[in-house]
Order: C-alpha cells, then structure tokens, then sequence
C-alpha cells in the first residue's frame, strides 16, 4: 500500500523588527528642557517681575498699589547718590579690569611653559578661584581689622578708612580671588597658538616683545576679549565685596549700582518699584557695553 506524502509544515514567519529609534529633535529637547525650565524661572520670570514692579507704586511692605510711570526712574534718577554711585561703578571697573587682564596675562606666559615649577604655580594662582566670593571678602575683612596680627605688627590702623584706601583694599581683594581664573582663560588660549606660528617668527629673526605683540596678541584676541567682558559685567554688578568690607562707606564713598538698588529696595526705603526701575537701567547698560564689546571683537577680527 502506497502512502500519501504530506506536505511539510511551512516555517514560522518571523517579521523583523526595526529598532525603536527616536528623534533627533525630540532628543534635543528631553536634554534642553530642564536647562529650559532654569532659565524660566531663575531668568525669564524675575525680569517680567522687575519690569512690573518698576512701573508700578511697589512698596516692600504695602505692595502694588498702582502704576507709577515714570515717576519711578525719574526718582531714582535724581537720588543724591546715583551719580557719584555711577562714576565709582565706573572707575572700580576700569581700574579692576586693567590691573586683572594685565596680571592674569602675565601669570599665563609665566606658566605656560611646562617644567618642574609649573604645575606647583599653576595650582597656586587657581587655589584662590575656589573660595566664595562672599567667603574671601569676609577673610580679608578680617585681615584689614585693625586688631588682626599682620597690620598691628606692620603698625598699620586700618585699609578701609579712607576711600583711596578702601577701593584699593576691595580692588587688591579681587585681584587676588580672580586673577587665577583669568589666567586659566587666557592660558588655554595660549597653548591653542600653534607651535609651527612661534618656530616661523623665529626664523625670520623676530625678538620676544616682536613675537608677543604681532603673534601672541592677535591670536589671543578672543580669549582677551571673553576675559574683558567676564570682568566688565562681573565689576559693574559689584555688591559682596563692598557690602562686606566697606558697607559703602566710608561717607558713601564706595557705594555701587547693585548698592544703591539694594538701599532702595531693603535699606531702609523699602521701595521696591524705584529699585526695580533702577535694576532696569543697570540692566540696559549691560547690554549696551556688551553688544559694544562683541562689535568692537567683530569688526577687528573681520
């Protein structure tokens, strides 16, 4: 008897799948997001917030009890210290950023070179950079009382009892927080000057001040740059430093911008709207002196 041929069950089909692949675009913004949702709130919305307050009858106590424009920035305007506040905002920036830039560059050709010294100095100028500025200003303070050890040895009263010698104290405070900070900007800069650019001014018998001033100078331009802005915008929002050392005095000497904002605000004026309008003009100049400073870098690098 012959048998019947069955026919073989037919494979399984297996259906490949493609794995699950998300967009590029929503990638970014499940990593933008949480730096989306800082800005918002910690940038974006207290700047809507001062702008309110700055036209409106805004106590610190009473709160809003209506528009008050432009009374508020006319107001502060003509407050008796806003002028000399200016003029000494303006000078403890120029002063600063000078004397920074010059020192941080100069620390950076110092160690740029690697031997057995630099990573020893290189540590040594940075080490500053890590304490808060609040926690430095409250260590020099101590370090200019007149009871601490170095100035009764030195015989010396007091640096902040004059205003030359309050600004130059608060001025050497800075420098010595934040030169190594500069220094390390302007010092990755320097070691990303290519070495075959120094070989060739070399060879065409160029000297050292030749070298720095039409090689090294142009090519750092901006880094240079990057540092001036750092130091212009961080000098004209001055307030620990001041605040901690000098309170603004002596006789008001040594008040600030950012100063003047806080005295309107909680010094005892408690008006928050000529406060908020004063803090929208500090912020206007900001942003003049910076789109200032990139067009001055555009215009000399095109």
């Amino acid at each position: 008897m012959q048998s019947t041929p069955t026919l073989a069950s037919a494979p399984p089909v297996v259906r490949s799948r493609r794995p699950y692949r998300r967009s590029p675009a929503l990638a970014g913004w499940a990593y933008a997001t949480p730096t989306l949702i800082f800005v918002l709130i910690f940038f974006v919305v207290p700047i809507v917030l001062v702008g309110r307050m700055s036209v409106s009858d805004w106590g610190l106590f009473a709160g809003n009890r209506g528009v008050n424009v432009p009374e508020n920035f006319t107001s502060a305007v003509g407050d008796r210290l806003f002028w000399p506040a200016v003029w000494f905002t303006v000078k403890y920036t120029v002063i600063t950023t000078v004397i920074l830039l010059g020192l941080a560059l100069g620390l950076a050709l110092l160690v740029q070179e690697s031997n057995r010294w630099t990573g020893f100095l290189r540590t040594s100028f940075l080490v500053p950079s890590a304490l808060g500025l609040a926690s430095a200003s409250l260590l020099f303070y101590a370090l200019y009382s007149p009871q601490s050890t170095p100035l009764g040895f030195l015989g010396i009263d007091s640096f902040l009892g004059t205003p030359a010698s309050a600004l130059w104290s608060t001025v050497a405070l800075i420098v010595w927080r934040f030169a190594g900070f500069y220094m390390l900007l302007l010092l990755v800069g320097l070691q990303g000057i290519p070495g075959d650019v120094y070989e060739a001014a070399r060879l065409d018998g160029a000297s050292r001040w030749q070298t720095f001033r039409h090689v090294t100078l142009p090519l750092l331009r901006s880094s240079l740059a990057l540092c001036t802005i750092l130091c212009v915008t961080g000098s004209m929002l001055a307030f620990d430093q001041f605040y901690i050392l000098t309170k603004g005095g002596p006789d008001n000497s040594t008040i600030t911008i950012v100063q003047l904002v806080y005295n309107m605000a909680f010094g005892g004026q408690n008006d928050l709207g000529r406060a908020a309008a004063l803090s929208i003009l500090v912020l206007a100049a900001l942003l003049v002196v910076n789109v200032l400073q990139f067009r001055g870098l555009r215009d000399k690098e095109s």
